[in-house]
């Protein structure tokens, strides 16, 4: 059995798997190490423990004395189940902000709070806060403790913040500056692929879903050349993070926003502008009705 590789082996993985499809090397090709530590920049041990990942995942084989080969055609690595092993902060991290949804815990809590409730040590539960912080979810309180940060936590702020998607996001594809990376659509691409292919599998947390997600709005706001709609994107998806955590049980939803997205990413490599407009504005459109928002809007406008 392999050794459990680390975090930074996971990521340079997953580096050298992009690598190897965009130039979409032969079956038996030599990948040079020092060659993949200068494209990486990083230094030639690191990669060699990446390498040793494949391998054990089969992507990869050593021959004595030669080097690494690519086992698997290069077209099929989108496949390859390549998820970090979860930290104990990133654990936590998710508890908390499960927890909160739920209304398990309150939304202002200490230090002392958390590390009895969890029963965790100081330094995980600080690296826990530390990201939850830089994520935008919680805030240091003036005294001490922290607060979770307010969210789309009505029907009515949450079908504001979908009215104003729909306005933002489909227009910023339609504008002159729109200015796309085509190589990174295609890497977006493939993250997407990979995604739907390991629900199911317990290989995918709920930041990675989200991560996944909020990428690709972002990355879409930046290319619209409009530096205005990229913040607002940004803080959209900040306002959203928290709430989004208990969607991501629902992976019927989950493909289904994958394909759209999938479908948004090919028109605008086909330099087809008003298709991936309209299919953003369908795509925003169906995402707030599956909130369940829309049947609770209706309702209240009723008893109005």
């Amino acid at each position: 059995m392999a050794k459990r590789a680390g975090k930074g082996a996971h990521v340079l993985a997953k580096q050298i798997l992009e690598l190897i499809q965009e130039a979409r090397f032969d079956v038996g090709h030599h990948l040079r190490e020092q060659q993949l530590a200068d494209l990486l920049g990083v230094s030639r041990t690191p990669v060699r423990a990446a390498m040793t990942l494949l391998e054990s995942l089969g992507v990869i084989e050593a021959r004595k004395n030669q080097g690494f080969f690519l086992a698997r055609p290069a077209d099929g690595l989108h496949r390859v189940e390549l998820a970090q092993p979860t930290s104990g902060d990133e654990d936590l991290y998710d508890r908390l902000v499960t927890d909160r949804l739920a209304g398990v815990i309150p939304a202002s809590l200490t230090q002392t709070d958390i590390a009895q409730r969890y029963e965790v040590d100081r330094v995980t539960m600080t690296r826990a806060l530390s990201r939850l912080s830089e994520d935008g979810l919680i805030v240091r309180n003036k005294g001490h403790g922290w607060s979770f940060q307010p969210s789309l936590d009505s029907s009515l702020t949450l079908k504001s913040s979908y009215d104003f998607r729909l306005t933002l996001e489909p227009a910023g594809l339609l504008l002159p500056t729109f200015s796309p990376d085509r190589s990174a659509l295609e890497r977006c691409r493939r993250e997407h692929i990979f995604l739907t292919s390991q629900l199911g599998l317990n290989g995918v947390t709920p930041t990675q879903v989200f991560e996944t997600d909020a990428n690709f709005h972002e990355m879409l706001a930046e290319y619209s050349g409009n530096v205005f709609m990229h913040q607002s994107m940004q803080q959209q998806n900040r306002l959203r993070r928290l709430l989004e955590f208990q969607g991501y049980v629902n992976r019927k939803r989950i493909k289904e926003w994958c394909g759209e997205h999938l479908e948004i990413i090919d028109a605008v490599l086909a330099n087809d502008m008003p298709a991936a407009a309209e299919r953003m504005r369908q795509h925003l459109s169906h995402a707030y009705h599956t909130t369940g928002a829309a049947t609770a809007a209706a309702r209240s406008g009723k008893a109005a």
